[in-house]
């Protein structure tokens, strides 16, 4: 009898697993946009505007991480012709946090995109939706900042230290490096106090206020306005920085090199050092386009 019992246990235990996959199955399948199902928004912010050509229903969806940039980018891609050809609208979303980008990624929603190749490789989201690079901004160094003091690359040095990273997995900078750094200086990251901010702003907040002792991230010239430049050391350099992707799932030329040019000349007038300082990575004659950046 109480085999029988066990028996029909385990029949009612694999039949409620076998519900449970499938509810995700369908609710995954329910979530995916498919053709021109309404998009699913993300992030709660975004601008839109209307092309020369309104009537078009085609939307050019686009996702920039910092808000500043969602407007002037919006409003340049209205305005130019070769857009509006194809497009009746424009709409930009921005986020944050790392998270809204790889929502984005993870599904190839956006059309035009500003991501770091770490994650658009962590995806494969050149290959899954044909992402390729219009044009790029260069690469960085990470470092140890403190406002007091200048950090030493030791391992009691840390182990009394408040210390800031970012809550994000993918972010190198702010995670991933120091993380290798504590593990290459055999430092159990339980013997540490870390607090995790939501973003490289906030990071600086936490060390100028006296919260932490000291962060890892990337060091912009602006810094110097709160921190001394002899209080960081570099623990990784020549970090690749973040690219300019456009879905290319045909030889639409004509719109790559549109956007190129347009992303070459806002970036340019930007005012931020990193942002002003881009590489484009395509050729055009007018008819055609040869890629001309690095290959990996």
């Amino acid at each position: 009898m109480n085999c029988v019992r066990l028996i029909s246990l385990k029949t009612t235990i694999v039949t409620v697993l076998f519900l449970f996959a499938s509810l995700f199955w369908w609710a995954g399948n329910v979530s995916a946009p498919r053709g021109n199902e309404q998009i699913p928004t993300f992030v709660d912010t975004s601008v839109r505007c209307q092309t020369t050509s309104a009537a078009n229903q085609n939307v050019l969806i686009v996702y920039v991480p910092i808000k500043s940039m969602a407007n002037d980018v919006t409003n340049v891609l209205c305005d130019d012709a070769v857009v509006a050809k194809q497009y009746g609208e424009v709409t930009t979303y921005w986020g944050s946090k790392s998270s809204d980008t790889i929502d984005f990624l993870g599904k190839g929603i956006a059309d035009l995109i500003l991501a770091k190749e770490n994650l658009m490789d962590a995806f494969m989201a050149q290959t899954t939706y044909s992402y390729k690079a219009v044009v790029g901004f260069p690469s960085y160094t990470a470092f140890i900042i403190s406002s007091k003091e200048k950090p030493k690359i030791e391992k009691q040095y840390f182990l009394d230290k408040r210390i800031g990273l970012l809550d994000y997995p993918t972010s190198r900078s702010g995670h991933i490096l120091p993380k290798q750094m504590f593990k290459q200086l055999d430092i159990n990251i339980d013997n540490l106090t870390i607090t995790y901010a939501s973003s490289h702003q906030e990071l600086r907040s936490l060390l100028a206020t006296g919260s932490v002792d000291l962060i890892s991230s990337y060091w912009q010239e602006s810094d110097q306005a709160l921190f001394s430049k002899n209080y960081i050391t570099p623990i990784s350099d020549n970090i690749s920085g973040s690219r300019w992707f456009l879905k290319m799932q045909s030889e639409n030329t004509d719109l790559l090199c549109a956007v190129q040019g347009l992303l070459m000349s806002l970036s340019k007038e930007q005012n931020s050092q990193y942002f002003n300082h881009v590489e484009s990575y395509w050729q055009c004659d007018g008819q055609s386009a040869l890629f001309v950046g690095k290959q990996k």
